[in-house]
């Protein structure tokens, strides 16, 4: 949790926010000047009023009556003019930092390694993504320069309060201490709670993200009951936190409202009594300090409001800094670009924990030929897939080396390794779009003929053209239209294209129909011809025709060699794993 430091306004925090305001300064600074100017009207149109009732209206004179009215009305025109410039790019700035803002956050969340993804709820990234960056533009819009254009009228409200009248200035003057101390503590109660907004807002939205994506968990197992009263309890947190923030404006507005009530009570009282004694005090004056009361006290009482956009902006702009300040991204100090790689790859006593202190990999060594298919097998937790999500550099290794080519897989460029390899998951992930950007993934390069040509080849392509639309089919949120057979087709399909040097297939056939599993089957033939192929499986009778097998136990690598070879070992891993399996689907 963010630590609140109840400042008005955090200085280092907005030169960090700076940054992305110098693109735009000239307008930062033509906003800045309508602030001025918008203060010097509207604090000008009450003067002009004294001026007309004590040189005007009391001495029945209207000569010059009509040229001080056309004078104000011109004041009045330029006040809403400036005042319109003013909101509108006050606005613009700020969602336009804000987009630049954004675009930077979601660039650096995706280069984040998956370990970060593995400690960070989703959730809470998806709502400083969207809401929490929202909330920034408030510093602009309704915050930093409204507050500042406040300031400014203040200013000039009490130089000419002090020029006209000392002693009706000494009354206002006197009530100001009341709403100044009543803002500051306002000030720093509405910071605290403002963070326990953010904090709970952001615990809400994880909490439903999770479960609207783990609904089918949440209904197999009957826990609708009990997702619903976790519901409550968080959803109850959150209307404390915002009913705090509703409790300390209930107790300031009125405060401020009586002390305004009193100034402008006492500032008739006696100015009534001097004009009734014919002192220096004229009627005009009263109008004029009447007036100028309410521009003074009614800024204080919108600056405490103000503050609240202020500082929710404020939080959420550290909320989001903390992000972007996180070194947690795969080191790109590669260089290496080859036009295409062998396949050659090589573990050296690699180790790997994904949790320091608990070993997921423990000097594995192996050596992978180019053209070569090797399968790896092994029980859950044995270390299967985390070899491959280390070879893809999705995570880095503790220790040891992995090289393709006799090159290290951190002296290549990033960008390009991946290219090289495509990999099939089990977890197949589909965008809500078409079925033809699912496959290309958004590559222009590809051309839709070149899509349907690579199905025919692996004999997708009916499948696809009985969708509505065929390859124009909308797949929706994570292709839930389609079987799982059918999203493990379109993920070999999108491996396929890619046309990849290195080839994975993890788990790929673990859950599809025996029609789809014989469309993989001819599939993976053609793919991995000529090409480096690593398959990861449960199911061994998929694997038969690898030319190596590599068995692992416990991060080990424990056994390895040809189908035949592993099968023939008395007490074998292997065998056991391969013999159990076969008298499973011998019983089904």
């Amino acid at each position: 949790m963010t630590k609140v430091s109840g400042k008005i306004f955090d200085i280092k925090l907005f030169k960090k926010l700076f940054v992305f305001i110098k693109p735009f300064k000239l307008t930062f600074y033509f906003v800045s000047i309508t602030a001025i100017l918008l203060s010097v009207f509207s604090s000008l149109t009450p003067y002009l009023l004294k001026i007309t009732v004590d040189d005007f209206i009391r001495p029945k004179n209207y000569s010059g009556m009509l040229f001080l009215i056309c004078l104000m009305l011109f004041a009045l025109i330029l006040e809403v003019v400036f005042q319109f410039l003013f909101v509108f790019y006050a606005n613009w700035l700020g969602q336009k930092v804000i987009k630049d803002l954004r675009t930077e956050l979601f660039d650096k969340i995706i280069h984040f390694k998956m370990a970060y993804f593995d400690k960070t709820s989703i959730g809470r990234l998806v709502t400083r993504s969207v809401n929490d960056i929202e909330t920034i533009s408030s510093i602009f819009s309704q915050g930093l320069f409204m507050i500042i254009a406040d300031l400014l009228k203040m200013s000039f409200v009490i130089v000419i309060m002090i020029l006209v009248d000392w002693q009706l200035s000494l009354i206002v003057f006197s009530i100001l201490p009341v709403i100044v101390y009543a803002t500051r503590l306002f000030q720093k109660s509405m910071k605290k709670a403002f963070e326990e907004v953010r904090l709970q807002v952001s615990n809400l939205n994880s909490f439903v993200q999770e479960r609207i994506s783990g609904i089918k968990i949440v209904q197999l197992f009957h826990r609708e009951k009990i997702e619903y009263n976790k519901f409550i309890e968080i959803n109850e947190k959150h209307k404390k936190a915002w009913l705090k923030t509703v409790w300390f404006n209930s107790i300031f507005f009125p405060i401020a409202e009586i002390s305004s009530s009193v100034t402008i009570g006492l500032l008739v009282w006696y100015g009534g009594f001097s004009v009734i004694s014919e002192n220096n005090i004229s009627l005009g004056t009263i109008f004029l300090f009447i007036q100028m009361s309410q521009m003074l006290f009614r800024p204080l009482r919108q600056i405490a409001d103000k503050f609240n956009s202020l500082q929710m902006g404020m939080v959420a702009a550290d909320r989001i800094f903390d992000i972007l300040e996180t070194e947690n991204s795969i080191v790109k100090k590669g260089k290496y670009i080859p036009k295409t790689i062998e396949g050659n790859i090589h573990f050296k006593n690699l180790k790997f924990s994904y949790v320091p202190g608990e070993t997921v990999l423990n000097k594995i060594n192996l050596k992978i030929k180019a053209g070569e298919t090797v399968a790896i097998v092994g029980s859950t937790g044995a270390g299967k897939s985390t070899i491959i999500n280390l070879l893809s550099r999705l995570y880095e290794f503790d220790s040891g080396e992995i090289t393709i080519d006799s090159k290290s897989i951190r002296s290549y460029d990033l960008k390009e390794l991946r290219k090289h390899i495509a990999i099939v998951l089990q977890d197949v992930i589909l965008f809500a779009d078409t079925i033809y950007n699912n496959i290309t993934l958004f590559n222009n390069e590809i051309s839709k003929t070149e899509v349907i040509n690579s199905a025919k080849n692996i004999g997708v392509h009916d499948f696809i053209s009985s969708l509505p639309g065929g390859y124009d089919y909308n797949v929706k949120e994570r292709g839930v239209t389609l079987s799982s057979g059918q999203r493990q087709l379109i993920a070999f399909l999108r491996a396929y294209i890619s046309n990849p040097e290195i080839l994975v297939l993890d788990e790929a056939t673990s859950s599809i129909d025996s029609y789809s599993e014989e469309i993989i089957q001819e599939a993976t033939e053609k793919i991995t011809k000529g090409k480096t192929s690593i398959i990861i499986a449960h199911r061994l009778a998929t694997i038969r025709n690898a030319d190596r097998i590599i068995m692992m136990e416990k991060g080990r690598i424990v056994e390895e060699g040809t189908h035949k070879e592993l099968i023939n070992l008395n007490e074998g891993h292997y065998s056991k794993l391969y013999k159990l399996q076969f008298e499973e689907e011998l019983i089904n």
